[in-house]
């Protein structure tokens, strides 16, 4: 549309101020997280472009799409982990630092050091400092909130195993407590079901169920497409970009797929197993 459209040149300067302006997305202040228009590059390469979108409340968000999507960043960008070229995040509409209480991180299991002499009560115990602070003791209380966090999750019987010790999958069940001990309002998760047995994925899955049925909401870094359809209520494909957001049985659409994954052949074929799965009777 010209500038020109519905204004003489004589009344165009006049009527600069009342000139179109950009719309921007309005955003609901009572979003658990809210991303404003969000860019962020690693040695200025983008890494995500332009992300705007909101989470809503009490549900089970997956975030799907190639390796070197921006999948993780997008968690660890809401978080302040990682710089942000611009745009801004915002949980229940204030900025992250102002409501760190309200969020649980359950980061990627290779990015823990495992060999922290600790054991597995030790590391769900520190999902009570933010509610307690650093230098005010741990009490008896703490420390029975964090076992029966790992009673939730089938750990209990290896409070005071040192983590090292514990298989991949009982390290990830450790986390998971962790993030449960904090009662948070919103959980962001990074690959919770990446190398982990059968026994484990059923017990997350669990976990993300009674989350929702709490009213929490959980937002979750996923590689698996066949698992897609049973996990989430909500998806987000991404690329870089966002390509599409909403619900799952909307979104998680063979179209978008193509769109999310390009000639990503071995991919595809997954994506289109699990579209086959959905038709099945």
């Amino acid at each position: 549309m010209s500038l020109m459209t519905n204004h003489t040149p004589q009344r165009l300067h006049a009527d600069a101020c009342e000139l179109p302006q950009r719309q921007v997305p309005r955003h609901p202040a009572d979003a658990p997280l809210s991303i404003h228009d969000m860019t962020v590059a690693y040695h200025r390469k983008p890494v995500l472009w332009d992300v705007d979108l909101d989470i809503p409340q009490g549900k089970l968000v997956g975030i799907v799409g190639p390796n070197g999507a921006g999948k993780s960043t997008l968690l660890k960008a809401a978080l302040d982990l990682v710089p942000k070229v611009s745009g801004r995040v915002l949980v229940y509409g204030k900025p992250y630092k102002k409501q760190r209480r309200m969020v649980a991180y359950v980061p990627q299991r290779e990015s823990v050091d495992w060999d922290f002499p600790v054991d597995a009560l030790d590391v769900v115990t520190m999902g009570t400092y933010g509610r307690i602070g650093w230098c005010v003791p741990v009490f008896r209380k703490h420390r029975r909130a964090a076992l029966e966090a790992l009673e939730r999750v089938g750990m209990a019987d290896y409070a005071h195993r040192q983590i090292s010790q514990l298989s991949g999958g009982q390290q990830q069940r450790v986390f998971l407590a962790r993030a449960l001990v904090q009662d948070a309002q919103l959980y962001l998760m990074d690959e919770p079901f990446a190398g982990v047995d059968a026994a484990t994925e059923r017990a997350i899955v669990t976990l993300l169920h009674d989350l929702r049925a709490a009213g929490r909401t959980v937002l979750v870094v996923h590689h698996d497409l066949q698992t897609v359809r049973e996990y989430f209520d909500q998806l987000i494909l991404l690329n870089m970009r966002v390509v599409a957001h909403g619900p799952t049985d909307e979104v998680f659409t063979d179209a978008n797929l193509h769109a999310t994954y390009g000639g990503r052949l071995t991919l595809l074929s997954e994506a289109a197993e699990a579209l086959a799965q959905q038709e099945r009777p």
